[in-house]
């Protein structure tokens, strides 16, 4: 049996007000900043939307 790669990441996300944390690729619903509560991801169903007004992607964890 042969070892599959996961096909979903974790991301660090870091907010507007300069919080960073980690965010599962796959998320089933909205993410918001632990610090300042604003909105950073949006879901889609399937992978996660960032509100790039409001944050950015920092790196795809592993």
């Amino acid at each position: 049996m042969k070892n599959k790669k996961a096909s979903s990441k974790f991301v660090r996300v870091k907010c507007n007000c300069g919080n960073e944390q980690n965010v599962f690729g796959c998320a089933t619903s909205a993410v918001s900043c632990l610090v300042c509560g604003t909105p950073m991801t949006r879901s889609t169903g399937g992978r996660i939307v960032v509100l790039e007004d409001k944050a950015k992607v920092v790196r795809e964890l592993e």
